[in-house]
């Protein structure tokens, strides 16, 4: 399976535009913020993405989504559980995903992931999509992967996908952030933010998936 093919012809094609708005965390370029939001990334997101990442998994009925920005990851995750709350930087994507989202099982916070405003032991499960390399340090993303630990309930599951780097992806984020993450030595950043039961794979030369639990002292 190559959960990022579509997404990598896409990189190619829109990798020339510059123009800058503001993303999730830092800058975003007009050709991938209309990326994230096209029918092709939508369909890449539901026929690879999503499916690859939560292969096998069981999120419980209490999940939070970090970074959803434009929700085609939202879209799909709605019916899988019973709640979903997605936590978004970027004040006009969170309005924009509010409003479409109205009705629904969804609820929408416009806050930074770093430092939510949850209470500890809140949710069951945790999710993020290629939102990762968007946080502008890695001692943020270490902040956000705490952050994560701190309000999953003790024994829920994390589980997350990013993109490898690439030329092509490099042009895509030209005057975007962009830190791009490890896939070698995530699985001791998950451990060191409170997560054990940590899997990493990488599906080259497209993305990696992770899977970690926050650990649960009753179960031992």
């Amino acid at each position: 399976m190559k959960p990022c093919r579509n997404a990598d012809i896409l990189w190619r094609a829109t990798s020339l535009a510059t123009t800058t708005v503001r993303g999730h965390y830092g800058l975003m370029n007009l050709a991938h913020r209309w990326l994230c939001g096209s029918a092709r990334w939508k369909n890449a997101v539901e026929t690879y993405i999503l499916p690859w990442t939560l292969e096998g998994l069981s999120l419980g009925s209490n999940v939070l989504e970090v970074g959803p920005g434009p929700g085609a990851t939202t879209d799909l995750l709605r019916d899988r559980v019973e709640r979903l709350t997605c936590v978004e930087a970027n004040r006009a994507l969170a309005d924009a995903l509010r409003h479409r989202q109205m009705g629904r099982n969804v609820h929408v916070v416009c806050e930074d992931a770093t430092a939510m405003s949850f209470p500890d032991q809140t949710f069951d499960g945790a999710v993020c999509f290629t939102m990762l390399h968007h946080v502008p340090s890695a001692a943020m993303q270490d902040r956000l992967l705490s952050e994560v630990a701190r309000v999953l309930r003790p024994g829920g599951v994390f589980a997350g996908t990013d993109s490898l780097y690439s030329r092509s992806f490099r042009l895509l984020h030209l005057f975007d952030t962009m830190v791009v993450v490890d896939p070698a030595t995530f699985a001791a950043r998950l451990r060191t933010a409170g997560f054990d039961d940590i899997n990493v794979d990488v599906m080259k030369p497209y993305a990696f998936r992770f899977r970690a639990r926050k650990p649960n002292p009753v179960a031992v």
